[in-house]
């Protein structure tokens, strides 16, 4: 059973209110293997009819009411019913594509590909996607910008270097510079956007981040005293797409 499914069981048993924490509970007994705290938190805010933002379940039906932060109830028949009633057509930025394969681009660690993995974990944690640049074209702006529950955050995403030439008369040829040296430089061009955030929307989150590469957190180690000062996040995005807040 998906966790969708398990969570409607669940809220099937309760006749009152119940808390997430005691959703989370119930998933550690009955279903220990789908118990991911992140996940079934992500699941009741999306079964809830009457929050902000559940564009990522959107093609499902809600059957949670939100009373108030961390407490919920079953939806009532008749708040259901008001829910179809008005259901909004979703705006929905579209994903940026998956190059295909033997393309120079299909390298996993390409700012495109960092980028799409990041807005398809962010999605998956709830945030509704408001933009996302089109890095193939340089486009101005940050990379991605989304929001949740109140909270904007804003990214500036950077790929790793290829060790060959993807464009341009050298294509595929082997680049003089090394990746290491030319991912120095990608940090501190990261630097600028992310900073400039902070002045102009200072209660925003603003974030660098990257795939997940040793230069990038050693670079990480070397300025986080300063990042934190300045509140300014790096996150790193893995192969399999999960992003991890380096501490």
């Amino acid at each position: 059973m998906t966790v969708w499914e398990l969570l409607r069981d669940y809220a099937a048993t309760q006749s009152g209110a119940f808390t997430s924490q005691e959703a989370l509970s119930w998933f550690r007994r009955h279903a220990p293997d789908k118990a991911n705290e992140r996940t079934i938190r992500t699941h009741i805010r999306g079964a809830s009819w009457n929050v902000d933002n559940r564009s990522q379940f959107s093609s499902k039906e809600p059957f949670l009411t939100k009373l108030d932060r961390g407490l919920f109830r079953r939806a009532r028949p008749e708040e259901i019913e008001g829910w179809r009633a008005d259901v909004p057509a979703p705006a929905v930025t579209p994903l940026p594509s998956v190059p295909a394969e033997g393309d120079p681009a299909s390298e996993w660690h390409t700012e495109e590909n960092t980028q799409r993995l990041l807005v398809e974990w962010l999605a998956d944690e709830g945030w509704t996607i408001v933009r996302t640049a089109n890095t193939a074209t340089r486009e101005h702006g940050l990379d991605v910008v989304a929001e949740r529950d109140g909270q904007r955050l804003g990214v500036e995403v950077k790929g790793y270097p290829s060790r060959f030439y993807v464009a341009g008369p050298k294509k595929g040829q082997v680049k003089t510079s090394t990746p290491k040296e030319q991912a120095k430089k990608w940090y501190a061009h990261a630097l600028v956007p992310a900073m400039r955030l902070r002045t102009q929307e200072p209660d925003s989150l603003s974030v660098m981040c990257f795939p997940d590469f040793p230069v990038y957190r050693a670079l990480y180690a070397d300025t986080a005293l300063s990042l934190r000062a300045a509140a300014i996040e790096v996150w790193v995005v893995s192969q399999n797409g999960g992003v991890e807040r380096i501490d």
